[in-house]
């Protein structure tokens, strides 16, 4: 999770006092890698997913299930057994919010062969079953995006009370400090992101209204006058940075040849990040109740939301110097590339000394505006040994503003003085149940990398428009019933995308003569295609198999990987938010009030660990004919 240094942090005040000298300093460091790196070409594709877990215990005799708090002493015997025995060991583990969370990555970046594809399932069900080994009995990890009862009562093990007072870091109603890792950077973050602010974060999920839920929702507060002003009618509120970056989600990140293609490919993907979003929906609970969206982005994106009333446009500008229309979890604000200016319609805030010095040293408008933008916001920590940098040799500063700007894509410089590449990271996807369906999600997206590169596909719409999307795609079921902005001449400027798919994309151009560029589309059209509207994401990716040299088992791997996300995209398999809703609506035990109990909660979680670890089927997740080898995975009595 971004920058992780150690030391002494600073509180607020103190960090506030050094905010200029960090974005100064943070601007020079960026200036070094730059003049050292833009001219660098020839990189060749390197690329690697993220995956979050979440440590949970069954108690199976009182139908309970909680998450564990031993994060950090699973991670620290991952690493000793792991990368600093065996500099080359396949996996790789690194700290994440909660203390009841890890992440995972592939030890060595994947390369640029097809062959490549038919690994990342092995390495993950490898990840699954190292942390699965150190875990007790009736412990398991588990791939779920959002803990449906996180913020209940008891919902850690061992059991840990919020303590709303001034002196902890998020002084919730809900999440006790002790679920919030270790490591100084996230306590940090969170006191700090609460001061900034001047009160504590504010979220309210839309409660999904069922048969007997009341209406209007209210949830009261008499104890808490902050809370009773700040929760909204038939919304759950939330009151932590927990609540967001408790969450686990999948990403990906490439190595482009050089840097305008890896502008190139931030703009493309940034377009499709709402419809991957969406098929990857994974998160309909919150603290206990059934929400009325299907993924976290709203929620993790207000759980970090630094703005003051100023910031936000609720009082004059005053003590502030912009008004900041997102939070810092949001989608991206600007293109970066030459062929996506003319798509940049929001308004960019940025801080005009920065731009104009980035101007000076030969950057770029385009770029220059992207970095300016970012560094309207003020870090977010610091420790006291890192303030004075070497800036031709260290990044942190430059750091400490990129990776606390958490967007839908993010675009990497190099690191000082290494053989990484340029980089952009891939950020919108909910974690999936399985090692099969995570491995899916990555090989499409990866793959689309390839085949936006290799045709030089055209994605590029009003970003306002990608916005928009960005917001339905959040929504209760939004893959079968959201319409989202899609370009429709996807290779205008006559390259053919192949053959197999040439006269599809004809009809296409020709009504978009006629037309706008872009069209409202199904999911559904997007990927699968629709005559005379869309070829298709997934034909378009099987006219570039075609053509490639792929051995039989990759290519029976893909097409395994390309036909969930086809179905899922038609609706003949469910999201995994989808299956969960179902699951809770047909337990014996639920009142159709909107409410998870303990018993729910378990029923639901074990369930979830019996499907990721193979121990039962589910046709409506997976398809019929799901089978997979079995592996050693929870320690968990699934006979309970």
């Amino acid at each position: 999770m971004g920058l992780l240094s150690q030391g002494s942090p600073l509180s607020w005040e103190e960090t506030k006092r050094h905010a200029d000298h960090v974005r100064r300093h943070g601007i020079l460091q960026f200036l070094h890698i730059y003049h050292a790196v833009k001219d660098r070409h020839k990189d060749v594709l390197k690329w690697g997913d993220e995956v979050e877990y979440m440590l949970v215990s069954f108690d199976h005799e009182n139908k309970r299930v909680q998450l564990v708090l031993s994060g950090e002493e699973v991670l620290e015997t991952l690493q000793e057994k792991g990368e600093r025995t065996n500099p080359n060991h396949p996996t790789l583990w690194r700290p994440e919010y909660g203390s009841y969370m890890i992440e995972g990555t592939p030890g060595q970046p994947y390369g640029g062969t097809m062959s490549e594809f038919n690994t990342v399932e092995d390495n993950m069900r490898q990840r699954r079953k190292e942390a699965t080994s150190l875990l007790k009995e009736n412990q398991a990890l588990c791939t779920i995006t959002s803990f449906p009862r996180l913020g209940c009562p008891g919902f850690t093990l061992p059991e840990f009370k919020p303590n709303p007072v001034e002196g902890g870091a998020s002084r919730s109603l809900f999440f006790p400090d002790e679920a919030i890792n270790k490591h100084p950077r996230f306590s940090t973050l969170t006191r700090n992101i609460r001061h900034r602010r001047g009160e504590k974060v504010v979220i309210n999920a839309p409660i999904f209204k069922d048969k007997n839920t009341p209406s209007p929702f209210i949830e009261k507060f008499p104890e808490d006058d902050e809370a009773a002003k700040a929760s909204k009618p038939d919304h759950i509120y939330m009151d932590a940075m927990g609540f967001g970056m408790g969450n686990c989600c999948l990403q990906v990140t490439f190595q482009a040849c050089s840097i305008s293609e890896a502008r190139y490919l931030y703009d493309q993907l940034a377009t499709i990040c709402p419809i991957v979003m969406a098929l990857s929906a994974a998160s309909p609970f919150y603290r206990g109740y059934v929400s009325d969206v299907d993924c976290r982005w709203g929620v993790i994106s207000a759980s970090v939301d630094d703005r003051t009333r100023e910031e936000r446009g609720l009082e004059p500008l005053k003590n502030n110097n912009y008004r900041i229309s997102k939070s810092r979890y949001d989608s991206i604000d600007s293109y970066l590339s030459e062929c996506g200016e003319k798509y940049n319609d929001i308004d960019l805030t940025i801080d005009k000394e920065i731009y104009e010095q980035l101007l000076q040293e030969g950057i770029d408008h385009l770029l220059a505006q992207h970095v300016a933008h970012l560094f309207i916001r003020d870090p977010l920590t610091l420790f006291e040994e890192k303030i004075h940098l070497d800036d031709a040799n260290e990044s942190d500063h430059f750091e400490n503003i990129q990776s606390t700007n958490w967007q839908t894509m993010r675009f990497k410089p190099p690191p000082p003085n290494s053989d990484i590449g340029w980089r952009v990271e891939f950020r919108p996807m909910e974690v999936q149940l399985t090692d099969f369906e995570n491995s899916a999600y990555v090989v499409f997206v990866v793959l689309l990398t390839r085949v936006i590169l290799s045709y030089k596909l055209d994605f590029l719409i009003p970003l306002s428009k990608v916005d928009e999307n960005m917001k339905v795609a959040q929504k209760r079921d939004a893959v079968l019933q959201g319409m989202f902005y899609f370009r429709k001449d996807i290779c205008k400027g006559g390259n053919a995308v192949v053959d197999g798919c040439g006269k599809a994309q004809q009809s296409v151009e020709l009504a978009a003569e006629e037309h706008e560029e872009y069209a409202l589309m199904s999911i559904d059209t997007i990927i699968n295609g629709k005559e005379g509207v869309f070829p298709g994401l997934i034909p378009i990716l099987n006219c570039y198999l075609e053509n490639m040299e792929v051995d039989v088992d990759t290519r029976c791997s893909i097409l395994n990987y390309l036909k969930l996300i086809k179905k899922r995209a038609s609706g003949e398999l469910m999201t995994v938010a989808k299956w969960m809703r179902e699951f809770i609506a047909n337990h014996p035990d639920y009142k159709q009030d909107s409410v998870i109990t303990d018993q729910i909660n378990y029923s639901l979680i074990l369930k979830c660990n019996q499907i990721a670890n193979e121990l039962c089927e589910c046709p409506e997740l997976l398809g019929p004919a799901f089978r997979r080898v079995r592996y050693s995975g929870s320690k968990t009595d699934s006979s309970n």
